[in-house]
């Protein structure tokens, strides 16, 4: 069993936990919730039981929960669970490459916008 990912984010006034467990390899499964205010809202669940028996199978596993923690970041930078959509849709189209500031976030060329910003908090987390 990995330690998993938890963030605390503040979204448009709110704050959401996302929490990113591994059951471990008796019960294979990488479950992320969404939370606001100890109820949640999302919940989505990735099965790795294909990856049991691989020599790297740590690594594929943390990858695995990392990709979905940020999955499920997105989704709620995406409007998914507040309604807003359309709204940060038009949000982002109008974000400038100034805005972003750090010469290291502007190396990053073949991430989009929502990865920067969704490495950038998972890093800002991790520091606490």
């Amino acid at each position: 069993m990995l330690v998993g990912y938890n963030n605390n984010v503040t979204y448009k006034g709110k704050v959401y936990h996302v929490q990113t467990e591994d059951s471990g390899l008796n019960n294979p499964i990488i479950v992320t919730l969404l939370y606001i205010k100890g109820t949640i809202l999302a919940s989505k669940k990735t099965s790795y039981s294909h990856l049991i028996g691989n020599k790297d199978i740590k690594k594929s596993v943390r990858e695995l929960m990392k990709e979905q923690h940020k999955a499920i970041l997105k989704e709620l930078i995406a409007g998914k669970y507040t309604g807003d959509e359309a709204e940060e849709e038009k949000k982002e189209e109008m974000v400038s490459p100034e805005l972003l500031g750090k010469p290291e976030i502007k190396k990053t060329k073949d991430k989009t916008l929502d990865d920067i910003l969704l490495d950038y908090i998972m890093q800002r987390e991790k520091k606490k």
